[in-house]
């Protein structure tokens, strides 16, 4: 991919010179909110283009100085030596720039909804299920991030049947969306009394949080209804006589929530209908946009496995990007980091090769 020109970029810059002197001049409320959003935007590029220019020049400059016969060989010698170190800075810079410039996810900086369901094998399905929200959970709060449960199902024998959670903080999703898919687990369960390794999975699907500007829901496409809630109690669940079941007619999304008040429960469910209608909307566009090319990671499908995490070797794999840590209880107590940065990495470098091409 070739670097956004320089006429370009010196556009950028005088826009921001421009949105700062408009922001000084104190428009209306409105006005100076969308100018602040802009210009927070263009903050870390403009910051970054003028690092760029800057390194630039210094590379002009030591050409001139060992290209002039007149410069002494001491002048000359220090120009040789800092030459490589400056020609490294700007291809570095090259290349921050031309991720900063990547087309930006709309959704990347909302909070999330956090869906996680125990798949196949049984109790054991169930543990895991509640192993990968509790590595979430530590994930969130190392961030400074806040959990709130929705909704929860509890296993038999612990863990979670299903668990619903939203996750809010900076750039939540933009870090939660890759996780989306079929985690599988083999490690040999407590009551296995010949060692055997077992193999189970759960699901998880990561939505951005919808908001009223997102996602409209009428009134005449749903359907309310008010049940006994049942089941096992625990931390995170509450029995009630008026849990919320939702249901959106068009698609036959069925949402449920069944904590202490009916209002709550109400509200917590249409947020997690609207996530959901959203994560379709957004799922329906991404799918036109690259139907001649689809991205590995970025794919969303939530039946496809996308990491297997083997206790006995003490192993992570994620099958996307052939990724394999021997880190698995770093992993299991929230440090999903270098993970997250590989698929991070890997979701841009194909962004960059589809421009490059002109996908």
């Amino acid at each position: 991919m070739a670097l956004l020109p320089m006429e370009k970029m010196r556009e950028l810059d005088r826009r921001y010179g421009e949105i700062e002197a408009r922001m000084a001049a104190g428009p209306d409320a409105e006005t100076y909110v969308r100018l602040a959003s802009e210009y927070s935007e263009l903050g870390p590029v403009v910051s970054k283009i003028r690092e760029y220019e800057k390194a630039c020049a210094e590379r002009e400059d030591l050409e001139t100085l060992m290209a002039d016969r007149a410069t002494d060989r001491e002048m000359r010698e220090m120009a040789e030596l800092e030459f490589p170190d400056v020609q490294e800075r700007i291809e570095t810079l090259e290349q921050e720039m031309q991720i900063m410039l990547l087309p930006k996810d709309a959704a990347d900086e909302k909070n999330a909804i956090l869906e996680i369901r125990a798949g196949t094998g049984g109790s054991e399905a169930a543990l895991f299920a509640g192993d990968l929200f509790r590595m979430y959970e530590r994930y969130a709060s190392d961030r400074g991030w806040k959990v709130e449960v929705l909704s929860a199902s509890e296993g038999e024998a612990g863990g979670y049947k299903e668990i619903i959670a939203t996750i809010s903080g900076r750039g939540v999703f933009s870090r939660l969306k890759f996780e989306s898919g079929v985690h599988r687990v083999q490690r040999v369960p407590e009551t296995e009394s010949g060692g055997r390794i077992h193999t189970s999975a759960a699901t998880v699907a990561v939505l951005p949080e919808a908001e009223d500007i997102d996602i409209d829901v009428r009134a005449e496409d749903i359907r309310v209804d008010t049940m006994r809630a049942s089941g096992a109690g625990g931390q995170h669940v509450n029995t009630t006589d008026s849990a919320v079941r939702i249901t959106h007619l068009p698609t036959g999304i069925v949402v449920t929530s069944s904590e202490k008040s009916q209002h709550q429960n109400r509200a917590r469910a249409m947020q997690v209908l609207k996530a959901r209608l959203y994560d379709i909307e957004r799922q329906k566009a991404d799918s036109e946009r690259s139907a001649s090319r689809k991205s590995q990671v970025g794919s969303g499908d939530r039946s496809e496995r996308i990491r297997t995490y083997n206790f006995p070797q003490g192993r992570v794999t994620d099958h996307r990007i052939n990724l394999t840590l021997y880190k698995l209880d770093r992993m299991m107590i929230g440090e999903i980091d270098e993970v997250v940065d590989a698929l991070v990495a890997d979701y841009q470098a194909d962004q960059l090769s589809q421009l490059s091409e002109g996908v």
